[in-house]
């Protein structure tokens, strides 16, 4: 039997980023993924929000999805652009990118950090005991692990084989997305009639993408090119000569939600844990954000550093997020509904987000820049993301994020050098003076006090704010870092 610290089951975005976290934490993890490579059939995400943009940029990976992307400075909510270049972010833009090249990168770097990969292969079912968990694959061969993390997608065998209910709401409608040749030319963009809104756009190669309304719900049955014909034809009067097809394939709005994400031993991440209709294009956005908030926690409770329940703060803290993202993805389809009334309400919505104030909530929300954490009362900066501010030190200029790149939490100490003193946590906590001469300004929230010290999470969220007389900090510390170190 093979042993591994950690198994991920899903070798997507969200099992690619958890168990990177987990390698860079000294972490013995295993990826098993049914794909030969990462190679994916049809379309995806097709695009990275700003937070996860900041996320990759904390591990010192952005560069790499920046060069191969195209960055737009809005976010969208129900096809409304709404604009983000005003945020106090380096990232304040959506960076176009697929998922295939997502996923690409992702791995080169999960290769770099030499994680297992068991390719070809799929976890078929699991055992919990007190110290650990048996995995079964599709191959005969069982993996024995400390935890499971099922980053199986929205049908989750991981979730399902764990008894973890996935309650929510079943889907109303149903779309076609194909990507195919045309013999004639298409009417591009986006179309709207009695039945919903479709679109046509032009991909790379000169294929067209497609994306239709379909009139009836449709579950359960694997979409044909005549399916997509006749459905053109029902949207547009012809198909174009639609011919081709590089592939078919058919998403509904169908939203839940599990329940829990953790169960003993076993927990989940990414669509395995929520899924949605995909407008705002939201979905890996939190999945990779569920794996780097879960993965310094995870390593923690592995390498003995901190108790079990540190996990429950992973439940505790991201189900709202995705919570959040169910809600206001429910409530964009809810607004595609083609009758004149949802027309009208679709105009008044439109109306108020072209207000400064209700353009930068929703926006805050959609790219992830507003999440906060309860972390306790206090200063603004509790529980919300760290900015990425430019430091000056002993050994020179850096950057916040430049001091994440190792995912190791970070006390940073902006008052007289040397007057935070966490000794009992060294082996643990980088403990950094610098000096900061500008102002804090956080999304949404606007300009903030400047502290004069942080204590900065793995994950970029800030867990402590103080000052030189540290009320706090030895419990901050001890609650996330694990007890302090004997002298």
């Amino acid at each position: 039997m093979t042993e591994h610290a950690v198994v991920i089951a899903g070798g997507g975005p969200t099992g690619l980023m958890l168990a990177a976290e987990l390698a860079l934490a000294g972490v013995d993890v295993a990826i098993v993924e049914r794909r030969a490579s990462q190679d994916l059939a049809g379309s995806r995400a097709l695009g990275l929000h700003a937070r996860t943009i900041e996320v990759l940029d904390q591990r010192g990976i952005a560069d790499r999805f920046v060069a191969q992307g195209q960055p737009y400075p809005v976010v969208s909510f129900h096809r409304i652009p709404l604009a983000i270049s005003d945020f106090p972010t380096r990232h304040n833009y959506v960076l176009g990118l697929g998922q295939n090249h997502i996923e690409r990168i992702l791995a080169e770097w999960v290769g770099e950090l030499a994680v297992t990969i068991h390719r070809e292969l799929e976890v078929t079912g699991f055992a919990q005991d007190d110290t650990g968990v048996d995995v079964e694959l599709s191959d005969g061969q069982t993996l024995r692990a400390e935890y499971l993390v099922g980053c199986d997608g929205g049908r989750s065998l991981v979730r399902k084989a764990a008894g973890i209910e996935f309650p929510g709401w079943d889907p109303t409608t149903s779309w076609l997305i194909a990507e195919a040749e045309m013999a004639e030319e298409p009417k591009w963009g986006f179309h709207e009639n009695a039945l919903g809104v479709h679109a046509i756009g032009k991909r790379d190669g000169g294929s067209a993408g497609i994306v239709l309304t379909e009139p009836l719900l449709q579950l359960d049955t694997e979409p044909t090119l005549r399916d997509v014909s006749e459905a053109l034809i029902a949207v547009y009067g012809t198909d174009y000569g639609i011919h081709s097809p590089t592939w078919i394939s058919r998403f509904t709005d169908m939203t839940r939600q599990a329940a829990a994400y953790r169960e003993r031993r076993v927990l989940l991440a990414g669509d395995a844990a929520h899924v949605h209709a995909p407008v705002g294009g939201q979905g890996l956005n939190i999945g990779v954000q569920d794996a780097v908030n879960l993965g310094w926690k995870l390593a923690q409770v592995v390498r003995r550093i901190s108790p079990e329940s540190l996990l429950d703060t992973y439940h505790a803290e991201r189900h709202p997020v995705a919570a959040r993202v169910l809600h206001n993805t429910m409530a964009q389809i809810a607004l595609r509904r083609p009758d004149d009334r949802t027309k009208a309400l679709g105009e008044i919505v439109s109306e108020l987000l072209g207000m400064d104030e209700p353009r930068r909530r929703l926006a805050g929300m959609m790219s992830g820049l507003d999440v906060h954490y309860d972390v306790g009362e206090g200063h603004p900066l509790l529980g919300r993301r760290m900015p990425d501010l430019d430091l000056v030190t002993a050994d020179g200029p850096v950057r916040v994020f430049t001091l994440l790149h190792d995912a190791r939490p970070v006390l940073l100490n902006l008052g007289e050098p040397g007057g935070v003193d966490i000794t009992p946590w060294a082996d643990r906590v980088q403990s950094i003076d610098a000096r900061y001469a500008g102002s804090w300004e956080l999304p949404v929230i606007g300009v903030v006090p400047g502290p004069t010290a942080v204590l900065i999470r793995p994950d970029g969220y800030v867990a402590w704010v103080g000052d030189l007389a540290q009320t706090g900090l030895a419990d901050a510390l001890a609650t996330w870092f694990g007890p302090p170190t004997a002298a």
